[in-house]
């Protein structure tokens, strides 16, 4: 069964049944593999780097570590361009985004920031813990009906005590697209706004400039593997988040060991802790150098493609689909329930068709990427249409 998808291809297009072509050949994950809102298993690439590095770190000299940490410069700049070009002493490397977000919640010394209240955890927990230690207190933001945080929710929950905004650019459980160039013109310019980026960078065309500081970790749709990630830190941020957590490699002269503290750098590297792996600096690089080979919009386009023929597929065998309706709502993710059997039943009975999906106690969510071919969207169909009821 080829299941039918409401995204017009390109002018001159035919709808693909393959991986993006570019792309998809770089990558060797199994037919029925739609977790990458979990982990995107990385591509040839980013595992040759590794390789080269590795071999290139046993058989050390005396110029070796200099070498391998240029790969932290490398990477820096392809996230620069990805992001439209930023400078690139804007952007900081980290090893996943809850650094990131920690950087952000100690950084903020009072006031408030207003939280979505069904954040995933890492979003909730250091500005927890930063309250606890009396400086920024988070207040809880509920979601719409359609659990939506939309730039008029943002608007009514505003105090004069907001300092800050802090969410996820796509919702991790229904993949809902936030509007942040709408949340970024009600907040003003008189408080940061504090994006999450993971469930979207790479695979999304956002409007990134509109994050004061914006964090990602480079282990689920940039494909880079764990321990890796980046930061965004505009003037603004710079500004006005206090460097709490800076490390010996996030001041001016880091090199020089004289024994006195010295000042915090002034980009992004202020936010620097310590030196990160070269390895992961170089397989983040080497994942990011392939978007952009790639391009984001053709990502972009084969991923709601495929996100579309999962919809109709899911409905086609009775589910409920929990996304967004509207294409310009969502990201590469489908969230659904089949209302006759209970979420883990159905997860085991697509795992035994060899379908990889996150399973829930109320809900199963698919993520497709650009080398999802259609093939995946077929054993999905087969799979849910033999369910047992």
């Amino acid at each position: 069964m080829s299941s039918s998808s409401s995204v017009t291809p390109p002018p001159g297009a035919a709808p693909s049944t393959a991986g993006l072509s570019g792309y998809g050949e770089h990558f060797a994950e199994p037919t029925g593999y739609l977790d990458f809102g979990r982990f995107g298993p990385p591509s040839r690439d980013v595992l040759d780097t590794t390789q080269r590095l590795m071999e290139q770190s046993a058989h050390a000299g005396s110029d070796t570590v200099d070498e391998l940490m240029r790969q932290e410069l490398r990477a820096r700049q392809a996230a620069a361009r990805l992001l439209g070009g930023v400078d690139v002493d804007a952007v900081a490397l980290l090893p996943n985004a809850s650094t990131g977000l920690f950087h952000a919640a100690f950084g903020l010394p009072h006031g408030t920031v207003l939280v979505p209240a069904r954040e995933f955890p890492s979003n909730a927990y250091p500005w927890l813990r930063a309250a606890r230690l009396g400086r920024v207190q988070p207040v809880s933001l509920e979601p719409d009906g359609f659990g939506r945080i939309t730039p008029e929710l943002v608007r009514q929950a505003l105090t004069p005590e907001t300092v800050a905004v802090s969410l996820s650019a796509v919702d991790y459980r229904t993949g809902y697209r936030a509007d942040l160039a709408g949340i970024r013109e009600v907040i003003g310019p008189d408080r940061l706004l504090i994006v999450d980026a993971m469930q979207g960078m790479g695979v999304v065309d956002l409007p990134w400039s509109a994050a004061d500081l914006l964090v990602t970790g480079g282990q689920k749709w940039l494909r880079a593997g764990w321990a890796t990630g980046f930061l965004y830190a505009s003037d603004r941020a710079l500004e006005r988040l206090e460097p709490t957590l800076t490390g010996w490699t996030g001041v001016v002269d880091a090199g020089v060991f004289d024994s006195q503290e010295h000042a915090v750098a002034p980009g992004a590297g202020r936010f620097s802790l310590t030196n990160l792996s070269p390895i992961t600096a170089g397989a983040l690089a080497a994942a990011l150098e392939l978007v952009e080979q790639a391009g984001v919009g053709r990502i972009q386009a084969h991923i709601a493609q495929r996100t579309a023929e999962l919809i109709d597929t899911v409905r086609s065998a009775g589910g409920v689909v929990l996304s967004p309706e509207a294409e310009q709502e969502r990201a590469g993710i489908v969230a659904f329930a089949m209302p006759r059997t209970q979420a883990p039943l159905v997860g085991e009975h697509l795992a035994k068709h060899g379908v990889v999906v996150t399973t829930r106690p109320d809900q199963l969510r698919f993520s497709a990427h650009a080398s999802t071919t259609l093939a995946t969207v077929d054993l999905v169909h087969r799979a849910l249409t033999s369910l047992p009821v």
